[in-house]
Order: C-alpha cells, then sequence, then structure tokens
C-alpha cells in the first residue's frame, strides 16, 4: 500500500485520508433534540475525559470505552452518595442528577437512545436480600434510569454471579457472557450496580467486500503489519481542522442507516502524532464544532476491518481525575443507598467489545459498579518488611524485638 491514499478529484491541495497512519478513533455520536441536552453535555465532556486518562495506561495499545456507560454507571453511584462523596462526584462529573427536572432529563435520554433501530441500552441494580435501601434511592433510580433493584444473594458470590452475567450477556446480544469473573464478588459486596449498551449498525452504503484487499497499517512504534482494508467511494462528510498546538488533523464521518448515528474517524496528517494529542483535544464542544464546518466531498475511504475487546478497571483513571474518595473505606458516603451499614466502591469495571466489517458495526458495552460494605472484615496484609515486639503487658518489658525483611 503507498503512504497516500488517491486524492480527491478536482481537490489536488486537499491532503489525502492517511488512515494507515493512526488507530482509529472511534466516537458514536448521536442526534436529536434531547441529546442536545445540557446533561448530554455534560455526561459527554466526563465520558471523554474518562476515556483520556484510561487511554494514557494504553499508549500503543488498541482501546475502547463506552463514555455513555461510565456515565450511567457514575450516575446511578451518584444518587446514592451523600456529604463529601456527593460533592466531589458532581464536581467531578460537573453535573447532579439529584438537581430538579435531571432525573427526568436522563430518562428521557436513555429512553431516546433506546428507541434508536439497533440500540439497545439497559440499567439494573443488584442488591443483596439481606440489604434495606433508602426509599429515596429507589424512587430516583425509578425516575432517572427506569431501573427497580434485584435482590440477590452475596453469601452464594458463584450463583449471583450467573444470575449477572446472564443478565449482561440478555442486554449485550450475547457478545459479552463472562463479565465478571469468579472472585470478583464475595459476602463483603452489598451491591452492583450495571449498565449495558449494544449497538448493531448497518453502513449506509455499505463497503464492497469485493474490493477489501490486503494493506499496509504503520503502527505507533514505527513497525508495519499487513491487514484487510476496505474500501468505498462515495460523498462523506469531512473537514479538517487545527489542534491548539498546531496539530493538522481530519475528520470524516461515515453514516449507519438512518442517518441518526454514525461512526466519526479522527486521524493527524503527519504519522508520528501520538493518538493522545487529539484524544487530549476532545469535548462535547469541539465534536459539535466538526458537524458545523462539515463539508460534503467525495472521498475513497479506505480503513481497516477490525475489533477491538477492551476489559479495564476505571479506578486508577478515576482517582487521577479527582474520584479518589468513593474507593476509600474512611472517606467514602454513600448513606443514600442504606443506613444500615457503610459503603464504599470496591471496583468499577467496563468490557467493551467490537466488530468492524464491510458490512457495518457491532458493539457492545457491559459495566458494573461494585460497592462493599465497610463493616465487613478488612485485610491487612503484611506483604512488605515489618517489625515486631514481644512484650510483657503487666510490667511493659519488652521481651523480644525484630525486624522481617525476609520471611
Amino acid at each position: 500500500m503507498t503512504s497516500q491514499l488517491p486524492l480527491a478529484e478536482g481537490d489536488p491541495t486537499k491532503p489525502s485520508f492517511r488512515m494507515q497512519k493512526l488507530c482509529v478513533l472511534m466516537i458514536l455520536t448521536f442526534c436529536g433534540s434531547a441529546l442536545s441536552s445540557l446533561l448530554q453535555k455534560r455526561q459527554t465532556d466526563f465520558g471523554l475525559r474518562v476515556f483520556s486518562e484510561a487511554a494514557k495506561s494504553h499508549p500503543s495499545q488498541n482501546f475502547i470505552l463506552s463514555p455513555y456507560g461510565i456515565s450511567s454507571m457514575l450516575g446511578m453511584a451518584q444518587l446514592g452518595a451523600n456529604g463529601p462523596t456527593l460533592k466531589i462526584l458532581k464536581q467531578h462529573m460537573g453535573y447532579s442528577l439529584l438537581e430538579r427536572g435531571m432525573p427526568r432529563q436522563q430518562r428521557l435520554l436513555q429512553r431516546d437512545l433506546d428507541s434508536e433501530e439497533g440500540l439497545e441500552v439497559a440499567s439494573a441494580v443488584m442488591v443483596d436480600r439481606k440489604l434495606v435501601l433508602e426509599k429515596v434511592f429507589r424512587r430516583s433510580l425509578s425516575k432517572a434510569f427506569q431501573s427497580v433493584p434485584h435482590q440477590v444473594d452475596f453469601s452464594y458470590p458463584d450463583s449471583t454471579l450467573k444470575v449477572i452475567n446472564s443478565w449482561m450477556s440478555d442486554n449485550t446480544g450475547g457478545m459479552i457472557p463472562d463479565f465478571l469473573q469468579s472472585g470478583m464478588l464475595n459476602d463483603q459486596t452489598r451491591l452492583v450496580l450495571l449498565n449495558a449498551l449494544h449497538f448493531h449498525g448497518l453502513w449506509k452504503n455499505p463497503f464492497d467486500p469485493r474490493l477489501t484487499a490486503e494493506g499496509t497499517f504503520h503502527k505507533a512504534n514505527g513497525t508495519k503489519v499487513s491487514v484487510s482494508m476496505m474500501r468505498s467511494t462515495q460523498k462523506f462528510n469531512y473537514g479538517e481542522f487545527v489542534t491548539k498546538d498546531g496539530i493538522e488533523y481530519d475528520v470524516i464521518e461515515v453514516p449507519y442507516e438512518g442517518d441518526s448515528l454514525s461512526m466519526i474517524i479522527v486521524s493527524s496528517f503527519e504519522r508520528d502524532v501520538p493518538l493522545s494529542i487529539l484524544t487530549n483535544e476532545l469535548s462535547s464542544t469541539i465534536i459539535k464544532d466538526w458537524r458545523m464546518q462539515f463539508r460534503k466531498v467525495t472521498r475513497e475511504l479506505v480503513i481497516p476491518r477490525f475489533s477491538l475487546d477492551t476489559e479495564v478497571d476505571l479506578k486508577s483513571a478515576l482517582s487521577k481525575l479527582g474520584l479518589g474518595d468513593i474507593f476509600s473505606q474512611t472517606k467514602a458516603d454513600f448513606s443514600h443507598i442504606t443506613t444500615e451499614e457503610p459503603l464504599y466502591v470496591s471496583k468499577i469495571l467496563q468490557r467493551v467489545k467490537t466488530e468492524v466489517n464491510e458490512e457495518g458495526t457491532k458493539g457492545s458495552s457491559a459495566g458494573g459498579v461494585i460497592l462493599y460494605s465497610r463493616m465487613a472484615t478488612a485485610e491487612h496484609v503484611l506483604d512488605r518488611p515489618f517489625l515486631f515486639l514481644i512484650q510483657h503487658k503487666p510490667t511493659g518489658a519488652v521481651l523480644f524485638m525484630g525486624q522481617v525483611h525476609e520471611p
């Protein structure tokens, strides 16, 4: 494959689509009045920030997350937060689902997404049967996510894991049947907040499989690999842009059937530009600006067939974004969920799979927030050098003292 794709006819000054230069950055964007709401904008911004932070741990690897799924999971957690924990969530997420009218906006957003052909959105709460939930939390879940808590017994973690995985498989079109692995649940678990997203979209103008041929893809580390490249010549929405640091890049939109969903593909003009520079530029405002400046052009788009599968614990990324207190056994306050026992977040997991071929795109996102009880026995792991003393308590005499560097 040559280093450049064919230039557009009658436009020899414009750069070609150098799709072989960088891994594809994929964003599913949605149209409609409900999706242009303030809530949607702030959810998008928060989800993109999480992606940008989490992607730092995968600088030259394939990586995919669901920004909407992340916002939904933490939105459910926000409904149960109180005190400083609620303040931190509101501050760093950029919005509050507890404000007047916001639960309805969340419900309408989820309804509008779920009504799209080929798109399914679901939320669920699995709660330990022994835990009594606050009525306000139940009502808030129903208003915002149309979700009713399901009672399970976490003292039987293996059977409960099967229940959760079965629910997730049903709501991801079978793409993610084994979301939680053995050992992730135990008798300390009290709640699992779940979000599922499944998308199966056909291209508005499918790629002709007869034109798919082997081509060269240039990886970020300078090496080359041979991949199956799909090819299609048609009119696309297209634009050329410059980052605030002067990096030139282009954006092309590939629509799905129905035109309400599309894939936006972003790549820099220069092959050696780190993808993180473009990722850090992303925001709901930037995406809106792209759309306003798009123009219809005829292009021959050459893009690899690809599939991605990412499984990640978002604890590190969220902590770096200022949300570390929700994971703290001493600082987390989720007393709006229950006042029976203090809770904290143990894990926030997301698994996302996607397949892109000549016909279209299949993608599923499975997310879960696992909350533990702080009243459960905490581990005290001596996995580092330590001192010890043997003392006679009545007299205070220290009979032995030692240090252990290697047991």
